[in-house]
Parts: structure tokens; sequence; C-alpha cells
């Protein structure tokens, strides 16, 4: 997947298309309440700024339904880019109408256009040919620096590229970074090798558990998912989450994982989903009726934190419990200093509650890398293609 970059191309005087991930959250007044995705593409659009190049950002934000909808406008994103740039940037309410070709022309070297949401057109959910060739024709270079979209073959994401006709299609320096660490390092990682996954259910997480058990020396096993596994190993779950339906799975990715595979010995448990409930650590497997399972227990936080010290790769997706919710929070925690205390791995953080978890907890700075998309770094992880990458030119 190694591919050209935005800053392998000329972009002197010339206007660049860069698919970004703006899809940031908004709260009833339509005021951005995390700005980090905004943030982390500015890397990318800056290169072309400072190299003498214009910029036309598209994204989408949200699930719109039905057609435009003032609420996720991308409005908020321009202001927001606006006060980080200290440049132009203008924002216009169309996407391939005469308002956005009008815009697109009037754009001068060193400024800033942000068009409105995509998926306000039905045609870039449909991937339509005829929405990517009108998006295609504004630009002389398309940039794609949306890795958290990068799972979906929307009209912006794979039908522009294909419709630039010989023009350079590049990877944003996000999207590279990504690549870097959640292909090029799983291809070819240094030994030990471990992988930490956690989350609700088993059927989420079925095609990550299978490719890791092909790569990984060691897939240690966290979440409510870990529950479902206990039930096929013929144990008491109480009132945990599980997938009664997926037992068989669960059987069977036992057999194939064999010692690779490695489940919780103990169980923090409570009496009620909250903070002040009645708590007990039991051994795995045995959780009492009228108890559910909610976070790993101390002697499984001590077992991973070994397996942990002695990595040299680590890929952590999806916390160990309900990390929201102390002190279920503890056996994710755990992890995470763990990860952060090995300073002589490559640490990667599978986007999602993972991030999330990490960033919270105040060790993203500690780490290799935390992905920025949830869904695609799971489609990553589970060794799946995306065509969106190989769209683009790859590199010399």
């Amino acid at each position: 997947m190694a591919k050209k970059t935005i800053e392998d191309v000329d972009v002197q005087g010339k206007k660049v298309l860069i698919r970004a991930d703006l899809n940031v959250p908004l709260d009833d007044q339509q005021r951005i309440t995390d700005d980090r995705r905004i943030r982390m593409t500015l890397p990318t659009v800056r290169s072309v700024l400072t190299r003498g190049g214009a910029v036309i950002l598209i994204s989408h934000l949200g699930r719109p339904k039905g057609g435009p909808d003032p609420k996720l406008s991308l409005r908020p994103v321009a202001e927001r880019l606006k006060e980080l740039l200290d440049v132009p940037v203008t924002f216009v309410p169309d996407i391939i109408g005469d308002d956005a070709r009008r815009a697109v022309d009037a754009l001068k070297p060193g400024e800033v256009l942000v068009l409105e949401n995509l998926r306000f057109h039905p045609g870039e959910k449909a991937n339509d040919p005829e929405f990517a060739a009108a998006l295609a024709s504004f630009a002389d270079v398309y940039c794609n620096d949306a890795f958290g979209s990068c799972h979906n073959n929307d009209a912006s994401l794979l039908g522009v590229p294909r419709a630039m006709d010989g023009k350079p299609k590049v990877a944003g320096l996000l999207l590279a970074k990504e690549l870097k660490y959640l292909s090029s390092v799983l291809e070819n990682p240094q030994r030990p090798f471990v992988a930490i996954l956690g989350g609700a259910k088993v059927s989420d997480k079925i095609k990550v558990i299978r490719n890791l058990l092909t790569r990984c020396d060691r897939v240690l096993i966290g979440g409510a998912m870990a529950y479902t596994f206990a039930l096929a190993k013929g144990g008491r779950v109480g009132n945990s989450l599980v997938e009664p339906d997926k037992v068989p799975l669960a059987k069977e990715l036992l057999e194939l994982g064999g010692d690779k595979l490695v489940l919780p010995v103990d169980t923090h448990c409570g009496d009620a989903f909250s903070s002040d409930c009645n708590k007990r650590i039991v051994p795995f497997g045995q959780i009492p009726d009228g108890y559910e399972g909610l976070d790993i227990g101390p002697e499984t936080a001590r077992l991973y934190a070994e397996f942990i010290r002695q990595a040299r790769t680590i890929v952590w997706n999806g916390p160990m419990g309900v990390f929201e919710l102390p002190p279920f929070d503890e056996g994710t925690r755990r992890i995470a200093e763990a990860i952060a205390a090995n300073q002589d791995c490559v640490s990667i953080i599978g986007g999602g509650d993972s991030a999330a978890a990490i960033q919270k907890l105040g060790f993203a700075d500690k780490v290799t890398h935390v992905s920025t998309g949830g869904g695609a770094s799971l489609a990553m992880l589970e060794g799946r293609r995306f065509e969106t990458v190989e769209a683009l030119d790859d590199a010399d």
C-alpha cells in the first residue's frame, strides 16, 4: 500500500481537492465540541498552501437523511479552519452546482474553499459517476486524507480518483501515516507481536481475530466479548452481555487459536450497571446469578501487562471493560499504563473506543500511533482490501 503523498507532487499554482475527515461532533447550537479531526488534517492543508497551491476541502458530516440538513452543515468547520489556519477560508453552501463552480474558479493560491456536506447529495453514497466527475473537474490534484472513511466506497473516495483522467491522485499526510502503521507494521512486525482485543461482541471482531491469529504471537481477549468465550468453555456468565448464537464460533476460534488466544483468568463483576453497585472479583467463567461481568480482574490485568511488557509490536482495539464507569475502568487503565510503559515497542491504538480511552487516560503521547478511524482501522486489522487506497498513485 505504498502510495505517493501530497509532498511528492508540485502544487504551485494548482488547485488541490482534499477529501478530509471533518466529521466532527456538534452540539445543539451547531458548535464544534471536539476539533481533533480538523487539526489532524491541517498538516496536509498547510503542505499545499505553503507551496503555492489552493485547497478545496470536501467531507461528510453525520448521516443526513433525505437531503440537506442545516444541523449537519460544514459551515462551523469552515469557521474553525479560518481560526486555525489564519488564511482566507471561504464556505459555499453548494457541492457541484453553479455556486460551487464560481467559488472554485475564483479560488487563488494560498486560499481554502470548503464545500458543503457531501452527503447532502445522493450521488455521494451511491458513488454516482456523474457526481464524481463533477467533483474531479474542480481540481488539478486529488488528495485523500480521510482514513476514517476509506472503508467506504463513496464517490468522493473512489469515484473521484478514478475520474481524475491522468491527474495526480495521492495520499494526504494523515492517511500516509495510518497506512504506515496499520498496514506496513502488520505485514512485517517486530516480535513478539501482541494484539489486545476488547469490546462488546465477538461478532464485531470475528474477522479481526481470525486475521490476527495468523500474524500474532498472542491475542489477548477482554471486554464483554470474553463472556461469550466463557460460555463456549461451559462457564457461568450470570447477567453478562453474551451472544449465545456465537458460541459455536467462539469454540471454533478457541480451537484455531490454541495457546495464542489468551482469555481472562478473573472478572470484576457487579449486580447492577452502576458505580455504586455491589461488586465482586471472581474466577473467569464463574460469575454468579444476578451479577454481570464489567471488567477484567486484577490477576488478568497483571497477566496481560506481562505479555505487553515483553512485546515489540502491540495493537490494541477495544477496551477491557466499561471504561466510562469507575471502578470498572481499572482494567482498561492497567492495559493503557502497560502499553505506555513499554517504550521499546511499536504500539498502535486502533481507533474508536480504544482511542477515546487512551486519550481520556492521558497516555496518547506515550504510544507510537493512535488511529483516527474506528471502522477503518478495524477493517484494516481484518486484512480487508481498500479500493479507495488502491485507486491512488503508487509510490515510485
